[in-house]
């Protein structure tokens, strides 16, 4: 379905760096990108530009219209989060989201990394000793900051900062003029190696569901549609909420099969049902 065809990597931050070896190889497409489509109109990191949409919409949305501009039926998008860790709320997470659009085949599949090795941390110093530690610890120079009047202001902010010399200008520059600085790391790709990192595992797992055919009719993408749960407790029988089976189900034919037992277990501890550990 792939060998041969032109995939476009929906990007202006250099994510072609990490996915395009890995697509090219293992589905024997030719990647490129295009500057068509710019994709920041539909969100930024930094605030200029608001995402109204929600993160698979907004994905889906830069596919279709990056497709359209560069008149290509393939294309392969990514869309990352930045925020609290869903279970573990002190915890700073960065969630990846790609997606493979196939318009000739009417084909979407997405993939998720979800991972808490990411730098994403702000801070607003009061003197340059604070900046240098904050800069420090969140990798610079390899990765980038970004500063700004205070939190949230996108007038005349800075980003894309990796010069050590151009850091402690911008810092006096800012406290002179305003008697405030916000900094905070620069999370577009091309600015933040950990983030890259992360996009290249996220397309492993894209790969990984590309090559799930459908046993029916061997269509791409034959992936979990529903996590049933329900694993009783080996204590006193109660269904726990520890998954119980995968209903996988194809996007094409509607063929579906439940994987029962998906991690290895057909019991759960006891510490994890809320009657004997309430």
């Amino acid at each position: 379905m792939f060998e041969g065809r032109r995939l476009l990597i929906a990007t202006k931050h250099g994510k072609e760096q990490v996915l395009a070896p890995l697509l090219e190889q293992a589905l024997g497409v030719l990647c490129f990108t295009d500057s068509g489509f710019d994709t920041d109109t539909l969100g930024t990191f930094s605030g200029e530009v608001e995402r109204i949409l929600d993160p698979i919409s907004a994905l889906r949305e830069k596919c279709r219209l990056s497709a359209e501009a560069a008149r290509c039926e393939l294309v392969v998008g990514s869309e990352g989060s930045f925020g609290p860790h869903p279970l573990m709320p002190f915890v700073h997470a960065d969630e990846e989201l790609l997606m493979l659009l196939d318009l000739k085949h009417g084909l979407e599949i997405t993939a998720r990394e979800l991972s808490t090795d990411t730098n994403f941390s702000a801070c607003a110093p009061q003197d340059i000793q604070t900046l240098e530690r904050f800069a420090a610890e969140t990798g610079f120079p390899a990765h980038a900051l970004i500063l700004r009047r205070a939190e949230g202001d996108t007038e005349g902010l800075v980003k894309g900062i990796q010069d050590a010399a151009q850091l402690r200008e911008l810092f006096h520059t800012y406290m002179s003029r305003y008697g405030t600085v916000y900094v905070e790391t620069d999370m577009r790709a091309q600015y933040n190696p950990r983030r890259m990192e992360v996009i290249r595992k996220a397309g492993l797992q894209l790969l990984q569901k590309i090559e799930s055919r459908c046993p029916a009719c061997g269509i791409p993408g034959f992936d979990v549609a529903e996590v049933r749960r329900g694993l009783e407790c080996a204590m006193c029988g109660t269904a726990t909420q520890t998954t119980l089976s995968h209903l996988y189900r194809c996007m094409h034919c509607a063929c579906e099969r439940e994987e029962w037992y998906p991690h290895g277990k057909k019991k759960q501890d006891p510490m994890y049902c809320d009657v004997c550990n309430p």
